[in-house]
């Protein structure tokens, strides 16, 4: 049941080698004391939900979230505190390196692999714990598989190579691993969402239905993102068909659909459903946030821009628009058509309120919407929305796409186009979107995949993760909104003047990270 109570256990073992610490604080536990009933294995797993790349998508107020670098690589999207975030004002003028964002870049690294390390120790001991039947052990593993699996795909995607470890515990022999080829991590990350796909025994259920546990629909959202990452470019056929093939057996299930517009007024939107509901069939992972257990979680406070806080109503001391779009990425959609450009969906740029018997009106730069939270902003100062990571949107999206690439702009295409597309475009007939999507040629089509993907997911961290895949770049105007054509991005200028180049499609590691281990060899052109 919600929310999944995580136990936090000191492990000494986690960095044995072999006997280098003598001493053991009296508060940790010995690797013989654990994995010795049933509690410990979940303790294990539960520790996962709260490890490593899940906690990326949360924000500071100051500095947005580790999510958002990409974005603001961009261009599209700005931080109003860069001028003390040096890793926005870097990322904006494509000046990151190993050095001046060391520490940024050591904490993408060392979390993603703490949680590696955790799910490594789960998916060992696990088979040997005693008091659990073998359908919890096979779904306990599926789960520690999940959480090893998401954290290599975050890894890849952000320094390409890195060294994989499959082992639960380390020696002074093995410490200095060498980068593995990005292919070969594929290979695992595929063969471990395979497993917990088909031998995990998980539920094949939404994830609020699933009493916020992982779950089959969980793992084949995952699964389908890493095959279309890897047909990416060059373009390869087999994946896109890999793609195609689990995304149908989600969506052939049944059991996920989209969010539905409750009635016809902005207010009722699926898009405000979306702001206020964690229990939805549409959401396949989420990362869950409770606020008597987590407090720093700000993505509500970084709705408005820093000057809303003196108007005296937030509970907050600070607001931060951290987060704040660009018009160029404003213009990706049709001010008369989509829905989630109006006020208060995705975005907004007025608050009114109630002070002293007065009504009050402020207008500000556009922020988002999407995270804004009544309870948090005002009474509590605390949030406990979840961040959602995966929506069943996506898999349609990615199933679109494949099926396009690789059998053709099929009916079946066009419905799952449609479908996200229409929910956006709700004022326009829907037999009018399946019959423009239906004349276009394949190439088209999928520009037509990329462009919805721009515009239901641009909080989500999708721009940057979609540029890398694809080595295009999304460019609009102001005189043609909801336009959108796609260039190199090796070569292109970013509205801060910037120019992209091949090694920027990838972040460098951590200089801190290379003088630890020597076997480590520095991503090109750092």
């Amino acid at each position: 049941m919600k929310k999944i109570i995580l136990i936090f256990i000191s492990l000494a073992f986690l960095a044995a080698c072999n006997d280098f610490l003598t001493e053991e604080p009296g508060s940790e536990m010995r690797a013989e004391e654990f994995f010795t009933s049933s509690a410990h294995a979940y303790d294990a797993v539960n520790i996962l939900y709260r490890r490593g790349c899940t906690n990326f998508y949360s924000a500071g107020i100051f500095s947005g979230s580790r999510a958002m670098l990409g974005s603001y690589m961009t261009g599209l999207f700005d931080n109003e505190y860069k001028g003390q975030e040096v890793h926005v004002q870097h990322s904006q003028n494509l000046t990151l390196n190993g050095h001046n964002l060391a520490g940024y870049f050591d904490g993408i690294w060392d979390e993603c692999y703490d949680a590696i390390s955790k799910a490594n120790l789960a998916i060992t001991n696990i088979p040997n714990t005693p008091g659990l039947t073998d359908i919890e052990r096979n779904n306990l593993i599926a789960q520690a598989r999940f959480f090893r699996a998401f954290n290599y795909f975050h890894l890849i995607k952000t320094f390409g190579d890195v060294p994989l470890i499959l082992e639960a515990y380390s020696s002074l022999e093995n410490m200095y691993v060498q980068r593995t080829a990005t292919k070969l991590v594929y290979d695992q990350i595929i063969v471990d969402l395979l497993f917990a796909k088909d031998q995990g025994g998980l539920n094949d259920l939404p994830m609020p239905k699933n009493e916020f546990r992982v779950s089959k629909g969980s793992v084949e959202m995952l699964l389908a993102d890493v095959y279309l990452n890897m047909s990416g470019y060059p373009v390869q056929m087999q994946k896109y068909k890999e793609a195609a093939q689990v995304a149908r057996t989600a969506i052939n299930s049944h059991n996920y659909r989209l969010i539905s517009h409750h009635g016809h007024s902005p207010q009722s939107s699926a898009y405000n459903i979306m702001r206020v509901s964690d229990v939805e069939d549409e959401y396949m992972y989420s990362v869950e946030y409770d606020a008597n257990i987590e407090t720093n979680n700000a993505q509500p406070r970084i709705c408005y821009p820093t000057e809303a806080i003196s108007w005296g109503i937030f509970k907050s001391s600070v607001t931060n628009n951290a987060f704040k779009p660009s018009k160029q990425l404003l213009w990706i959609y049709d001010p008369e058509k989509d829905l989630r450009i109006q006020e208060k969906q995705f975005f907004h740029s007025s608050l009114t309120y109630t002070q002293d018997g007065v009504e009050i009106t402020k207008q500000f730069e556009t922020a988002p919407y999407l995270w804004h939270d009544d309870e948090a902003l005002f009474i509590t100062g605390k949030t406990s929305k979840d961040m959602v990571v995966y929506r069943y949107a996506e898999l349609l999206l990615i199933a679109a796409e494949a099926i396009a690439q690789t059998e053709g702009v099929t009916a079946e295409a066009v419905e799952y186009l449609a479908d996200v597309r229409s929910r956006g475009y709700w004022n326009t007939d829907r037999n009018e979107i399946v019959a423009e999507l239906s004349d276009l040629p394949v190439i088209d089509f999928v520009h037509e995949v990329w462009k919805e993907r721009l515009r239901e997911f641009p909080l989500e961290y999708r721009i940057w993760s979609d540029i890398q895949r694809t080595h295009k770049f999304p460019v609009t105007t102001e005189e043609s909104k909801g336009e959108i054509t796609f260039v190199d991005a090796i070569g292109h200028t970013t509205i801060w003047g910037k120019t992209i180049e091949k090694k920027h499609l990838l972040f460098p590691i951590s200089e801190n990270e290379v003088q630890r281990n020597p076997n480590l060899i520095q991503n090109n052109g750092y």
